[in-house]
């Protein structure tokens, strides 16, 4: 649960992403520099890394899942069924032909993560495959599961150095990314509402994080209360906004910038549903934790669309 709360929080930089300025007026000047192209280039590979970020998280969550039910069923336990890991490419990370160098001193840096985050997704889809096998022809009645065990704890170290390198490389894109967004949009004809949907983004960040310790640590009515009326307020702002853009190949974005208020007013039904739900159970109980993720998968998808 931890990790998955932790990949939305860094999903929603996606495209305009906001963070303190201090410290970075040497990126913001390099990009500056760059000039359109570099910015855009920076842009394209947030979001592409946030994308696969993403989906290849939720496929090495599945198969952290697989692998502690393999161990179970290997030792004898009973397991109804097995977590379902389906084999899917990920497209995202195959258009990132390059580290744009538009993030100057972190270039490098940036690349020798890259190269630590494809490794160790290909490490462990490869242990996968390899205690599937293990698994599909019972070969653990032959060892009482030790093999099971060990790949379980391989997976496990190489699913942790790919969320450090993930979350290292997501840390580092940022200021960069947020540099070039003020170069692209300076002029946007819709950056009003971009930047209106931002705060929306930036609200739901700071619920989710909330949740997540709560969620850990015990509910607290009122913290969770007072970020339910920040959100509500910037919600409520944006979709009073009437979209009006001038520009005509703009204009197809007017459905999604209302489909955008849409799901985040739903967040907010599922986010009253679980301040009652909580306060009755004096805890978050874990079906309104996956339903608020749920919710929050949706804001962000349409949130993405819009801004793209």
């Amino acid at each position: 649960m931890k990790k998955m709360m932790m990949i939305a929080l860094a999903l929603s930089v996606s495209v305009t992403a906001v963070s303190c300025k201090k410290g970075l007026d040497k990126i913001e000047n390099a990009v500056e520099k760059a000039g359109e192209d570099q910015s855009q280039a920076i842009i394209d590979f947030n979001n592409n890394f946030l994308e696969s970020y993403k989906s290849s998280s939720r496929h090495v969550e599945n198969i952290i899942q697989y692998a502690e039910a393999a161990v179970k069923k290997s030792k004898g336990e009973t397991v109804y069924s097995m977590p379902m890991v389906i084999s899917t490419m990920d497209y995202s990370l195959t258009k990132i032909k390059g580290v744009p160098s538009g993030f100057d001193s972190e270039q490098k840096i940036i690349e020798t993560e890259l190269i630590t985050y494809k490794r160790r997704r290909e490490s462990i889809d490869k242990k996968y495959e390899e205690l599937k096998s293990y698994i599909t022809s019972e070969d653990y009645k032959d060892d009482q599961g030790a093999k099971a065990l060990a790949l379980q704890k391989d997976i496990d170290a190489e699913a942790k150095a790919f969320f450090t390198a993930g979350d290292n490389i997501v840390t580092k894109i940022k200021p960069a990314t947020e540099a070039a967004e003020e170069v692209i949009l300076k002029d946007h004809p819709m950056k009003d509402y971009i930047v209106s949907s931002k705060s929306i983004m930036n609200e739901l960040d700071a619920v989710m994080d909330a949740l997540d310790k709560q969620y850990t640590q015990g509910f607290n009515e009122a913290e969770a209360q007072k970020k339910y009326n920040e959100l509500e307020k910037a919600v409520d702002i944006n979709s009073k906004k009437e979209f009006d853009v001038k520009d005509q190949q703009y204009a197809y974005k007017k459905t999604m910038f209302e489909n955008f208020n849409k799901r985040a007013t739903e967040f907010l039904d599922k986010y009253r549903k679980l301040i009652r739900d909580s306060k009755s159970a004096n805890k978050i109980p874990d079906s309104n934790i996956q339903e608020i993720s749920s919710a929050y998968d949706s804001v962000l998808n349409s949130y993405n669309s819009f801004v793209q």
